[in-house]
C-alpha cells in the first residue's frame, strides 16, 4: 500500500514565507523532506559537501516544486564552513525557522575491522556535524521561535551488528534532542527528531541491507517510503506539533519491535572495508 503525498494532507502554503536549512537535503531522505516543506510554501537551503551534486538537486526540485531552493556547499564537520553557510543563508532569505540536521555516514563493518579514523569520522558526520549546524543557526532560531527535527535512525535501538559507529552516533544525537528540549523550550524553540526504519530505494538501504529486504517481519506489512519521512516532517514542523518536543518519532512500521530488518546480514558478512 503505497503512502499519500504530503499535499493531500496538508495545506500547500503552510510554511508561507518561512526558511528550512537542511544538510543532506540534496540527496535521499533529507531530499525527501526538503521538497515536502517546499511543496508547502517553505524557501530551502541544503547544504553537503559536494556543491555540484547540490547544485543539480536544487534545479530539479525548482521544476519539481516552482519553489525556492538555494545549494551552499559546506562540510558539517567544519565550525568555520557552517558558520559561512548559515551566512550565505541569511543573505539570501533573511531568516532561518526550520533546521534538519540530516548530513550522515554509514557503512557495514564488523568491531574487528573498523578502523580508528572510520569511527571518528562517522562521529564527525553525524554528532559532531548536528552540533556544529545547530550552534550556528542559534540565534536565527531563537529569532523566528523556530524547530528543529534531528535525524536519527533504530539501529541502537536493538544493538545492531556491524554498524556501532553509526548507532552510537544516532544514540548521542537522540540525547542531543532532549537536552536541547530541555534548553531552548523557553526561546520557543521546539526540538524533535525523526528514526526512520528501512526505506526503500535510499542509499542506507543499499549499503546496511543490499537487495536482501523483504517485508514479511515490518508489522504494517511494507517496507517504508520517503514520503513516509516526509509526513512526519511537515507534521513535527506544523502548528499541529507545536506541543511536542523532545521526541524522537519512529517512523518504521513497527519494525523496530521485531528482530533485525529483514534481509540483515548478522550471520555471513563479507564487511565494507572503509577507505577513510
Amino acid at each position: 500500500m503505497a503512502t499519500v503525498s504530503t499535499t493531500d494532507v496538508f495545506q500547500k502554503n503552510l510554511f508561507a514565507g518561512r526558511v528550512l536549512l537542511c544538510s543532506g537535503g540534496g540527496s535521499g531522505i533529507c531530499r525527501g523532506m526538503t521538497e515536502a516543506m517546499v511543496r508547502h510554501g517553505a524557501k530551502a537551503v541544503i547544504v553537503s559537501r559536494t556543491l555540484s551534486k547540490l547544485e543539480k538537486a536544487a534545479k530539479e526540485m525548482r521544476e519539481a516544486t516552482g519553489g525556492d531552493v538555494f545549494p551552499v556547499a559546506a562540510d558539517v564537520r567544519k565550525p568555520e564552513q557552517v558558520e559561512q553557510a548559515v551566512a550565505k543563508a541569511i543573505e539570501k532569505f533573511g531568516r532561518i525557522d526550520y533546521l534538519i540536521n540530516g548530513a550522515a555516514g554509514n557503512f557495514l563493518a564488523p568491531f574487528e575491522n573498523l578502523s580508528y579514523n572510520a569511527f571518528r569520522t562517522v562521529i564527525e558526520i553525524d554528532l559532531l556535524g548536528t552540533f556544529n549546524l545547530t550552534k550556528a543557526t542559534l540565534e536565527h532560531l531563537k529569532a523566528s521561535k523556530g524547530a528543529i527535527i534531528n535525524v536519527s535512525a533504530t539501529l541502537h535501538y536493538k544493538g545492531m551488528p556491524f554498524v556501532q559507529h553509526a548507532g552510537a552516533a544516532k544514540a548521542a544525537i537522540d540525547a542531543l534532542t532532549k537536552h536541547w528540549a530541555v534548553e531552548l523550550g523557553p526561546y520557543g524553540i521546539r526540538v524533535n527528531g525523526i528514526a526512520p526504519g528501512p526505506i526503500a530505494a535510499t542509499e542506507g538501504i543499499k549499503r546496511v541491507v543490499g537487495e536482501n529486504m523483504t517485508q514479511e517481519s515490518i508489522p504494517v506489512q511494507r517496507t517504508g517510503e520517503i514520503e513516509d519521512i516526509a509526513q512526519s516532517t511537515v507534521f513535527l514542523f506544523s502548528q499541529g506539533a507545536s506541543y511536542i518536543t523532545g521526541v524522537t518519532l519512529t517512523v518504521d512500521g513497527g519494525e523496530w519491535l521485531t528482530s533485525y530488518p529483514p534481509g540483515y546480514p548478522t550471520s555471513v558478512l563479507k564487511p565494507t572495508h572503509s577507505k577513510l
